[in-house]
């Protein structure tokens, strides 16, 4: 039972492998050549992009109709899926920002077929299809490498027990040498049911913090037994390895100065030993442990005699231990225990992510004097335990407050194999996918927290879209979507305003010579219209994208209570919003010659070009250049969200400066697809030398989220100029 260096995996990757590229094959067959370039690339400001070659998807997966990447994406770095576009040869898409941190993934087609990365060579001991990428930043900086040469050793340790030999990994502080003088307290680390040792350094980066800690010196040097959590009798198989550190190593034997700690199934070990046999250890930490009514039976005197810290640490409600917590810490309280609480951390779920959180603010308290006994900056109390509604209730989904929502299906899915919900629920309102649980005949899952804003999403089961009849809204152009609203001031300008307050939104029919049918547009009035005033409303005509049709801004889009609110907040000028069907081959006939006609007849509308403005998103945006292209100087108003200006061959670079009173453009981050020809448009208009506005990127995806926030910044910037 001696140490040895460990090397191989737990090799730290150099500090260029942070971000981008990973480049190591890992699988035994030989790899074709297009498996050589790096599939992810992760850009400086946090933006992940995969790129996957469909030839060797094909190869070594087989025909699939679709490919995830899975990984700690989701709320609370929950684990979810993030769907791939195959674009010709190749599987890809672009997800982010990200908030600094490690992330972990693995490659799936058709929910089954798991495979890894074989550009990554950074991976997972324990779960032999995943890889890892670090993304570094200031929130995550104790769990970036160390200078080189500056960290403590990892060594692994093999020690005998009833079942058989068994091992451990053993850190030890920069300064600690096998035949020194004097000995070092010892923290006892251990995984949760299932887990491995090595989980501690390939997703906890354990050996990153305690060097990070260490070269603050914001810890007491000590000697960190890493183990995991696995065995049959996981208190006999930790006196064996407790005596194994001591034969082995330079550590103190007395309770006083040996500590333990664990997540989830090794927290609630630690627990159980520090309240029912508090000799043992004099500092217990319990990260998302489980245990709840065994504090009852605890001689509370011997445990405040003999424990100097006994520190409780959970994540959020979506946390399986929060629950456990809760009702721990009040049978702790009645039973007269000594306890320190971390508080709910409101943006952590029962995950690595959490547990690297839980274990730099641990690490510090031991074997040393702490003056804050607190919890940590931004963590709450706990607020009663977390139960969704029984099965069955309705509407769904189930909001809870502090952006908690809880997904259920109906039961008749009870035979599926594979249920996820897709949302807008990543960075900037991308779309992933998260799991949902069997939960009896249906399935759950609660997704949070969520900002306040506009949801919308649908059941995917065995890779066929499904609608949540349990929700009565609706999205025309999309039957399979729903779609939900997490309230809050950020999301005040989406809510509907008091009843009777806002204006109208009614029905125009029109006779389209283009499409050879009779059309529907909607149209919003402002408060308070006035069909007979002496001056006539200005007017914008807003438009859809592919896709999608008149319904959809109305729908989807929030135009409604955008408008409403911002008229309410003295913030508009009183205008008339027209929203036409742009599904025509030939949109400038069909808005000139039917819409505009059709809408001069119904509302007291301007003719005045500096009274009118025209504005849409992807293929509308597009319609709106096309407009001033063909037609400079007929609307003084101009924008375009997520739309790339096209040729500049043919363009009056003149008339469109004379006509127009204000272009301004918008897209979304680089989730956007068209975010590449949007930028390439800026260079095309300032080499035509065409006025625009542009500022900046709106952050999100080719999405609702992004067009929203275009309407609300631009809505009250027209018709005053």
């Amino acid at each position: 039972m001696t140490p040895r260096s460990y090397h191989g995996r737990l090799r730290r990757l150099p500090a260029a492998l942070a971000v981008g590229v990973i480049a190591a094959a890992v699988l035994p067959a030989p790899q074709p050549a297009a498996a050589n370039a790096p599939w992810l690339d992760v850009s400086g400001d946090r933006y992940a992009s995969f790129s996957l070659p469909a030839a060797y998807v094909q190869e070594h997966v087989g025909e699939v109709s679709q490919v995830v990447v899975e990984g700690n994406f989701g709320p609370s770095a929950s684990w979810a899926e993030f769907g791939l576009t195959r674009r010709g040869d190749v599987w890809s898409g672009v997800l982010g920002p990200l908030r600094p941190g490690l992330y972990q993934y693995q490659l799936t087609g058709d929910d089954t077929r798991s495979f890894k990365d074989p550009t990554n060579g950074a991976g997972v001991a324990s779960q032999p299809l995943w890889s890892t990428f670090f993304v570094p930043g200031a929130s995550a900086r104790r769990l970036a490498d160390p200078p080189q040469g500056t960290g403590g050793e990892v060594t692994t340790l093999t020690y005998r027990t009833k079942q058989g030999e068994k091992t451990s990994l053993v850190w030890t502080p920069p300064e600690y040498r096998a035949n020194g003088a004097g000995r070092y307290p010892v923290l006892y680390l251990r995984s949760g049911d299932g887990g491995a040792a090595t989980d501690w350094l390939d997703l906890g980066r354990a050996t990153q913090i305690f060097d990070n800690l260490s070269a603050e010196r914001a810890m007491a040097p000590m000697v960190v037994v890493l183990s995991d959590g696995d065995g049959s009798d996981d208190d006999r198989d930790l006196k064996d390895l407790r005596k194994a550190v001591t034969d082995n190593y330079r550590v103190h034997r007395d309770r006083a100065h040996q500590a333990i700690a664990g997540v989830a199934e090794g927290g609630t070990q630690a627990l159980r030993i520090g309240l029912s046999n508090p000799g043992q250890f004099g500092y217990v930490g319990s990260f998302s442990g489980l245990l709840t009514g065994e504090g009852s039976r605890t001689d509370a005197r011997a445990v405040n005699r003999n424990l100097r810290l006994l520190r409780l640490y959970t994540g959020n409600v979506t946390d399986p231990g929060y629950n456990a917590a809760h009702r721990l810490t009040g049978v702790l309280d009645r039973a007269g225990v000594r306890f320190e609480f971390d508080g709910v951390n409101p943006d952590g779920g029962g995950n690595w992510t959490t547990w690297q959180e839980n274990l730099v603010d641990f690490v510090p308290r031991l074997f040393r004097t702490v003056s804050d006994h607190g919890p940590s900056a931004g963590h709450g109390p706990l607020r009663g335990e977390f139960v969704p509604p029984p099965a069955g209730t309705t509407p769904t989904p189930f909001l809870a407050e502090d952006g908690f929502v809880t997904f259920e299906t109906t039961a008749e899915f009870a035979d599926a194999q594979h249920v996820t919900v897709w949302a807008n629920v990543a960075p900037g309102g991308s779309w992933l996918r998260v799991p949902l649980s069997r939960h009896g005949d249906r399935w759950r899952a609660t997704v949070g927290p969520l900002d306040p804003w506009f949801y919308y999403y649908r059941f995917i089961v065995d890779r066929v879209a499904v609608k949540d009849v349990s929700n009565p809204t609706k999205v025309t152009t999309e039957p399979m979507w729903s779609t939900f609203l997490v309230p809050g001031e950020q999301a005040r300008l989406l809510t509907d305003v008091p009843a009777g307050q806002g204006g109208e939104v009614t029905s125009l029919t029109y006779r389209s010579t283009v499409a050879n049918q009779d059309r529907t547009a909607l149209v919003w009035t402002p408060p308070g219209y006035e069909p007979d005033r002496a001056d006539p409303y200005p007017v914008l005509y807003l438009q859809h994208g592919g896709g999608q049709s008149y319904t959809d801004w109305l729908e989807m889009g929030r135009a409604k209570q955008i408008l409403d609110h911002q008229f309410l907040d003295g913030d508009l000028v009183p205008m008339v919003v027209v929203m036409g069907n742009g599904n025509v081959p030939n949109f400038n006939q069909e808005l000139l010659g039917n819409i505009m006609p059709a809408a001069r007849a119904r509302y007291h509308i301007s003719t005045d070009p500096a009274q009118q403005a025209i504005a849409g998103l992807s293929m509308g945006g597009g319609h709106a250049f096309g407009v001033l292209k063909a037609y400079p100087g007929e609307f003084g108003y101009v924008a375009a969200f997520s739309a790339g200006f096209g040729s500049g061959t043919g363009v009056d670079a003149a008339a469109i400066n004379a006509g127009t009173r204000m272009l301004r453009l918008y897209v979304g981050d680089r989730t956007d697809f068209v975010y590449p020809s949007f930028m390439a448009s800026l260079t095309t208009l300032d080499n035509l030398g065409i006025r625009y506005e542009f500022d900046g990127v709106t952050p999100g995806p080719h999405g609702w989220d992004v067009w929203q926030k275009n309407l609300i910044d631009l809505a009250p910037r027209l018709f005053r100029r």
